[in-house]
């Protein structure tokens, strides 16, 4: 099992130091290693690959780590392998938060903040109405969860038909459509504390998840307290995946097939699965991200459209194997 670790991390460095590679302006691997060494060095070989290539890069992991883990804890606490991160609302609430800051002129540097708090309160609305007693009822929180992304979602369709016209609707739909352009350090600074918070709450939830694989009764059983552990899944849930699209925007897919791609390589054990898609997760956001720019260059697909098209597929695959095997 270690082993198999260590190449998961070994893949998701490699996929993080091969897109270094991808850009605009060709760099040489020599070019490229010499400004990785001297990262004060002043020239544009240097600016390029420090305050452009290597940030970029470190969210794009970021990203994709969070949205891993985070669907990989609300699967394995509904026992639902169809769910992802954004059941909880984020995407829904952030992308309205969003839209709106946008249209009414809030200045840039600002709307990261907005999304990553509108995310994290959908989420918490999203909990207080699923709540049962002391603990969380599965069916209420997918309900809740589908129910508010629908009514955000329909606040997002009507603001865009109002601003169609405008340069708005342009960066709106960056933001929906999920990407890492124009991210900088001091965006990952604002959120690496949240990212870091929640996966910390993620691994301290390790052994409740371990029990809830046989069910919320024997897990009760066998000494795990349901309710308190329900509420740590979804804190660090929502966290990460608020960080995720204060981000990088709307970026889908990722936590859904990620926790399917880890079982295969390391099991259901969540003590090796949680690393294990911590590790696919940035990896498979790193080279999507690379492959978006490097696609249609110079210009750029977003990255939410690219994992789409490759996202549904394999999930279909992976659907209909799993259906062949419980027939």
């Amino acid at each position: 099992m270690i082993l198999r670790l260590a190449g998961l991390l070994i893949v998701a460095l490699f996929a993080l130091g091969a897109s270094l590679f991808v850009g605009g302006t060709v760099i040489s691997p020599s070019d490229l290693f010499t400004a990785l060494l001297h990262p004060r060095a002043a020239g544009d070989i240097g600016t390029i690959v420090w305050q452009l290539r290597v940030p970029r890069i470190v969210i794009a992991g970021t990203v994709g780590a969070e949205l891993a883990v985070a669907g990989l804890l609300l699967q394995g606490m509904l026992r639902n392998p169809l769910v992802d991160p954004y059941l909880t609302g984020v995407s829904a609430g952030a992308a309205a938060a969003i839209t709106i800051a946008i249209v009414v002129g809030i200045a840039a540097p600002f709307i990261p903040a907005i999304g990553f708090v509108a995310g994290l309160s959908t989420a918490v609305l999203v909990a207080a109405l699923a709540r049962r007693g002391a603990g969380l009822d599965a069916t209420r929180l997918i309900l809740a969860g589908v129910s508010l992304s629908a009514l955000f979602s329909a606040i997002v369709a009507l603001v865009l038909t109002r601003v169609q016209t405008s340069d708005y609707s342009a960066q709106i739909l960056s933001w929906l459509a999920g990407s890492m352009a124009g991210r900088s350090w001091h965006d990952l600074a604002l959120a690496l504390p949240y990212a870091v918070g929640g996966l910390v709450l993620a691994f301290c939830a390790v052994p409740a998840l371990n029990a809830l694989r046989i069910g919320e009764i024997r897990a009760a059983a066998v000494g795990v307290d349901v309710s308190r552990a329900q509420w740590l899944i979804l804190a660090a849930a929502a966290l990460l995946a608020a960080s995720a699209v204060a981000l990088a925007g709307i970026v889908g897919f990722i936590g859904l097939i990620v926790p399917h791609l880890a079982r295969r390589v390391v099991g259901g054990d969540v003590r090796a699965l949680l690393p294990a898609s911590l590790f696919i997760g940035a990896a498979l956001c790193a080279i999507a991200d690379a492959a978006s720019r490097a696609l249609v260059a110079p210009a750029e697909l977003p990255i939410g459209v690219l994992l789409a098209f490759v996202g549904v597929p394999t999930f279909l695959y992976l659907y209909m194997q799993r259906e062949r095997q419980h027939a």
